[in-house]
């Protein structure tokens, strides 16, 4: 039987800044990650069991399933992985945070009878995932979570069309030369709390800003990763900290200073 070529997606993950961090936190970070894609992947609509996934030691690249749409791979899956992992950091040391370069193609690639895979479009993956402006975007804002790159490719079929939870004006076009690889890719930063942002920055929340925030209902959504009868709240505070909350009474509220 011969390898078969076919038309897939593809997501990859690069966790920044991992090296240094020592063998016990890699590991714990490596496990928050892992479980963190199996959960979004899955609340997204993707089996995750059915992906072919390679390991990079500090991410994971994973190849969609046949026949999936580029589209569930940025909604909800991206803006569920930012919240989760938004929620680890407020719980974690400083050791074992999490921040996130990702990339999105999609392409014809041949697949292997033992799962491998292999084509052109993975190197173009991989080098939109090590690209400048995804690392910059993530440098200028620090505040910021995860920073998306998608390829001209993938943004045209599955960005252009703004479907529900999607908005094109949050993607902004950049230049990408990376070793044999140039060309145009669009860059995503998801905004603190998950709403479409435009630009490779986190702006500073403003007075109106966080008495909009506070005035605004709580988001309460179930956790697929907690415990059963468990409820995950994230929640804003006059703009100077974020509660997370489980059902079950467990409270931590983290967040940082007003002054400079």
């Amino acid at each position: 039987m011969e390898e078969a070529r076919e038309y897939r997606a593809l997501f990859a993950v690069d966790i920044v800044g991992s090296s240094g961090r020592g063998d016990v936190a890699l590991e714990e970070i490596r496990q928050v990650l892992s479980a963190a894609l199996h959960a979004s992947f899955t609340r997204g609509g993707v089996d995750w069991d059915d992906c072919l996934r390679h390991d990079l030691g500090d991410g994971m690249r994973v190849v969609a399933p046949a026949g999936t749409p580029e589209t569930s791979l940025i909604h909800p899956l991206v803006h569920e992985l930012t919240e989760r992992l938004r929620a680890h950091n407020l719980l974690a040391g400083k050791p074992t945070r999490i921040r996130l370069r990702m990339a999105l193609h999609a392409g014809s690639v041949q697949v292997g009878r033992d799962g491998t895979v292999s084509g052109r479009p993975l190197e173009v993956l991989a080098r939109l995932l090590d690209a400048e402006p995804v690392r910059a975007a993530l440098a200028q804002a620090p505040d910021a979570t995860t920073a998306l790159l998608v390829s001209e490719h993938f943004h045209e079929t599955a960005v252009c069309q703004g479907r529900p939870g999607i908005d094109p004006a949050a993607f902004r076009r950049v230049d990408v030369r990376e070793k044999e690889f140039a060309g145009s890719a669009w860059l995503h930063v998801p905004a603190y709390g998950g709403a479409p942002q435009a630009t490779g920055s986190v702006p500073d929340r403003t007075a109106s800003d966080a008495d909009r925030t506070a005035s605004a209902p709580d988001r309460t959504a179930p956790d697929a990763g907690a415990p059963a009868g468990n409820t995950k709240v994230i929640s804003k505070a006059s703009g100077h900290g974020v509660i997370y909350a489980l059902g079950n009474g467990t409270m931590n509220i983290g967040g940082k200073s007003g002054k400079k």
